[in-house]
């Protein structure tokens, strides 16, 4: 058995040993794979993020704030070329298998777009704390990144505080926005992350974090793939879908796992994941 991994999934149920990886994800919140891909699949990714972002931004609800000149899109998985080789990454599935279970479900993809401007988001988590973590200490949910870029320290980098995924607190706000008076704690633990083309995180979006201001010109998008346990709803905040054919032409141990809708005509997604207390930004 794996320590704190999902009960009954042992080393010979996954393609790697990511024991280290989901002791990680239990103690400080986050891991990750440098170098899963080569930086010419990344330059495609970022290709692909970009046509999606100008489509998005050209329509009313295709793009949401997430603080001043810092937005989020949803994406249908044929807006991405990588699509396959990353949910079906050796080190994906493991991670996935170990932490949520066997019957792990991919519900979201999307990516964070921080621009020139961007300022400090306010700490926070990406929704409340689920019964099962705050009864259990049992993570039944994942938060994949993958940068598009080389990130560096003038492009407002991605901040965590590691092993706040268990702070629980009647003072948080909406169940997700810490009071300042907590602020300390974080940023005596904060650490940020300058992950480089190529290199995959997970994480629990429990883990108070928060995104940096961003004093470049260059923009630092960052692809989010959100995978549930049996237990967790973070579906029904999204709306991937796939075509019948794409959804044909798929690996069968991608289906098993993807948990969305097969339709004739793919809809442009308006965006419904809000998170209003980031809107302002660390005012």
């Amino acid at each position: 058995m794996i320590p704190h991994a999902y009960p009954g999934i042992a080393l010979a149920d996954l393609d790697l040993d990511v024991t280290a990886d989901v002791q990680a994800l239990y103690s400080d919140g986050i891991t990750a794979r440098k170098g899963a891909f080569t930086p010419d699949w990344a330059d495609r990714l970022r290709e692909d993020i970009d046509v999606a972002f100008r489509e998005a931004l050209a329509r009313p609800g295709g793009a949401v704030g997430r603080g001043p000149h810092r937005y989020y899109v949803e994406i249908h998985p044929e807006q991405m070329r990588g699509f396959v080789d990353l949910v079906d990454h050796p080190w994906v599935r493991s991670v996935c298998t170990a932490v949520l279970g066997p019957d792990y479900r991919i519900v979201e993809l999307g990516f964070d777009v921080p621009l020139e401007g961007a300022v400090n988001q306010p700490w926070h988590r990406d929704f409340p704390i689920p019964e099962e973590t705050r009864a259990e200490r049992r993570l039944t949910s994942l938060a994949f990144n993958v940068t598009a870029v080389d990130t560096q320290e003038d492009m407002g980098p991605f901040e965590i505080a590691p092993g706040t995924q268990w702070d629980d607190s009647p003072e948080f706000g909406h169940g997700m926005f810490p009071p300042r008076s907590h602020y300390p704690r974080y940023e005596e633990r904060a650490v940020r992350k300058y992950p480089q083309r190529g290199d995959i995180s997970a994480r629990t979006a429990l883990t108070i974090h928060r995104g940096t201001r961003n004093h470049s010109p260059k923009s630092r998008p960052v692809l989010v793939l959100g995978v549930d346990g049996p237990e967790a709803t973070n579906s029904d905040r999204h709306d991937t879908a796939v075509t019948r054919a794409y959804w044909e032409s798929l690996p069968e141990r991608v289906r098993r796992h993807l948990d969305c809708p097969v339709v004739d005509v793919l809809e442009p997604i308006t965006q419904k994941h809000t998170i209003e207390g980031l809107v302002m930004g660390d005012a």
